[in-house]
Protein backbone atom coordinates (compact mmCIF):
# COMPACT_ATOMS: atom_id res chain seq x y z
CA UNK A 1 0.00 0.00 0.00
CA UNK A 2 1.53 3.21 -0.79
CA UNK A 3 0.37 6.18 1.46
CA UNK A 4 0.06 10.10 0.41
CA UNK A 5 2.11 12.44 2.57
CA UNK A 6 -0.45 14.33 4.50
CA UNK A 7 1.49 16.79 6.32
CA UNK A 8 -0.08 20.42 5.46
CA UNK A 9 1.40 21.36 1.83
CA UNK A 10 -0.54 23.54 -0.71
CA UNK A 11 -0.94 20.81 -2.96
CA UNK A 12 -2.43 18.26 0.21
CA UNK A 13 -4.64 21.34 1.47
CA UNK A 14 -5.82 21.90 -2.49
CA UNK A 15 -6.86 18.53 -2.70
CA UNK A 16 -8.20 17.82 0.98
CA UNK A 17 -10.50 21.17 -0.28
CA UNK A 18 -11.86 19.46 -3.70
CA UNK A 19 -12.30 16.20 -1.50
CA UNK A 20 -14.63 18.16 0.59
CA UNK A 21 -16.12 20.22 -1.78
CA UNK A 22 -17.07 16.71 -3.45
CA UNK A 23 -18.15 15.09 -0.34
CA UNK A 24 -20.75 17.78 -0.45
CA UNK A 25 -22.26 17.19 -3.04
CA UNK A 26 -22.24 13.46 -2.85
CA UNK A 27 -24.31 14.29 0.45
CA UNK A 28 -26.44 16.36 -1.18
CA UNK A 29 -27.47 13.97 -4.02
CA UNK A 30 -27.86 11.12 -0.83
CA UNK A 31 -30.10 13.26 0.49
CA UNK A 32 -32.37 13.48 -2.84
CA UNK A 33 -31.71 9.96 -3.11
CA UNK A 34 -33.59 9.08 0.37
CA UNK A 35 -36.67 11.60 -0.53
CA UNK A 36 -37.41 10.14 -3.44
CA UNK A 37 -37.11 6.53 -1.85
CA UNK A 38 -39.13 7.32 1.00
CA UNK A 39 -41.46 9.07 -1.45
CA UNK A 40 -41.30 5.64 -3.71
CA UNK A 41 -42.02 3.40 -0.21
CA UNK A 42 -45.05 5.66 0.31
CA UNK A 43 -45.72 9.46 0.04
CA UNK A 44 -46.14 10.18 3.63
CA UNK A 45 -43.12 8.79 4.89
CA UNK A 46 -40.64 10.68 6.25
CA UNK A 47 -36.73 10.63 5.02
CA UNK A 48 -35.81 9.95 8.94
CA UNK A 49 -38.19 6.68 8.94
CA UNK A 50 -36.86 5.53 5.84
CA UNK A 51 -33.28 5.46 7.41
CA UNK A 52 -34.46 3.77 10.35
CA UNK A 53 -36.30 1.26 8.17
CA UNK A 54 -33.62 0.44 5.80
CA UNK A 55 -31.42 -0.04 9.24
CA UNK A 56 -34.29 -2.71 10.33
CA UNK A 57 -34.38 -4.13 7.27
CA UNK A 58 -30.72 -5.10 6.71
CA UNK A 59 -30.24 -5.81 10.56
CA UNK A 60 -33.16 -8.39 10.80
CA UNK A 61 -34.43 -6.74 14.01
CA UNK A 62 -34.08 -3.58 15.99
CA UNK A 63 -35.25 -1.44 18.93
CA UNK A 64 -36.01 2.28 19.54
CA UNK A 65 -32.64 2.33 21.81
CA UNK A 66 -30.29 0.72 19.15
CA UNK A 67 -32.14 3.12 16.38
CA UNK A 68 -31.23 6.40 18.43
CA UNK A 69 -27.38 5.59 19.01
CA UNK A 70 -26.83 4.33 15.72
CA UNK A 71 -28.24 7.66 14.47
CA UNK A 72 -27.91 10.04 16.92
CA UNK A 73 -31.73 10.83 17.31
CA UNK A 74 -33.48 11.83 20.38
CA UNK A 75 -35.46 9.20 21.35
CA UNK A 76 -38.50 10.69 21.01
CA UNK A 77 -38.26 11.54 17.26
CA UNK A 78 -37.74 7.55 16.81
CA UNK A 79 -40.91 6.83 18.95
CA UNK A 80 -42.68 9.17 16.43
CA UNK A 81 -41.01 7.33 13.76
CA UNK A 82 -41.37 4.21 14.84
CA UNK A 83 -44.73 5.00 15.19
CA UNK A 84 -45.38 6.24 11.82
CA UNK A 85 -43.85 3.20 10.33
CA UNK A 86 -46.11 0.80 12.05
CA UNK A 87 -49.05 3.08 11.00
CA UNK A 88 -48.09 2.92 7.20
CA UNK A 89 -47.46 -1.23 8.28
CA UNK A 90 -43.98 -0.53 7.10
CA UNK A 91 -43.02 -1.88 10.88
CA UNK A 92 -43.74 -4.46 13.11
CA UNK A 93 -43.09 -4.42 16.79
CA UNK A 94 -43.47 -7.11 19.06
CA UNK A 95 -42.11 -7.53 22.85
CA UNK A 96 -38.52 -8.39 23.52
CA UNK A 97 -38.54 -12.06 25.15
CA UNK A 98 -35.82 -11.34 27.66
CA UNK A 99 -36.85 -7.68 28.66
CA UNK A 100 -40.58 -7.18 28.31
CA UNK A 101 -39.81 -3.51 28.32
CA UNK A 102 -38.30 -3.24 24.78
CA UNK A 103 -40.06 -3.68 22.02
CA UNK A 104 -38.18 -5.37 18.85
CA UNK A 105 -38.75 -3.68 15.99
CA UNK A 106 -38.88 -5.33 12.20
CA UNK A 107 -39.76 -4.68 8.75
CA UNK A 108 -43.11 -6.00 7.43
CA UNK A 109 -42.46 -8.55 4.35
CA UNK A 110 -44.10 -5.47 2.10
CA UNK A 111 -41.88 -3.22 3.32
CA UNK A 112 -38.87 -5.49 2.71
CA UNK A 113 -39.73 -6.50 -1.17
CA UNK A 114 -39.87 -2.92 -1.99
CA UNK A 115 -37.05 -1.95 -0.18
CA UNK A 116 -34.95 -4.61 -1.84
CA UNK A 117 -36.75 -3.06 -5.36
CA UNK A 118 -35.30 0.06 -4.37
CA UNK A 119 -32.04 -1.09 -3.54
CA UNK A 120 -31.62 -3.25 -6.78
CA UNK A 121 -32.44 0.01 -8.89
CA UNK A 122 -30.17 1.67 -7.15
CA UNK A 123 -27.28 -0.67 -7.61
CA UNK A 124 -28.25 -0.35 -11.38
CA UNK A 125 -28.19 3.33 -11.36
CA UNK A 126 -24.55 3.12 -9.52
CA UNK A 127 -23.17 0.69 -11.85
CA UNK A 128 -23.71 3.14 -14.63
CA UNK A 129 -22.38 5.81 -12.61
CA UNK A 130 -19.16 5.02 -11.70
CA UNK A 131 -18.97 1.68 -14.69
CA UNK A 132 -15.93 3.37 -15.87
CA UNK A 133 -14.01 2.28 -12.43
CA UNK A 134 -12.32 -0.95 -12.16
CA UNK A 135 -13.12 -2.95 -9.17
CA UNK A 136 -10.16 -1.86 -7.26
CA UNK A 137 -11.21 1.92 -7.82
CA UNK A 138 -14.02 1.33 -6.49
CA UNK A 139 -12.92 -1.00 -3.29
CA UNK A 140 -10.11 2.00 -2.86
CA UNK A 141 -12.93 4.20 -2.88
CA UNK A 142 -15.07 1.93 -0.50
CA UNK A 143 -12.04 2.17 1.65
CA UNK A 144 -11.77 6.20 1.52
CA UNK A 145 -15.61 6.34 2.38
CA UNK A 146 -14.84 3.58 5.42
CA UNK A 147 -12.42 5.99 6.66
CA UNK A 148 -13.58 8.82 6.41
CA UNK A 149 -16.69 7.60 8.44
CA UNK A 150 -14.28 7.18 11.26
CA UNK A 151 -12.94 10.82 11.35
Amino acid sequence: MIAIDVDATPEVEDALADLQGDLNLVFARVRSLWRESAAALHPELQVAGYKLLTFIDKAGTANAHQLAERFEMDKSVVSRQVRMLEELNLLRSRADERDGRLRVLSATPAASVALRTLRHEYAARMREGIGELSLAEIRAASKVFKLLSEV
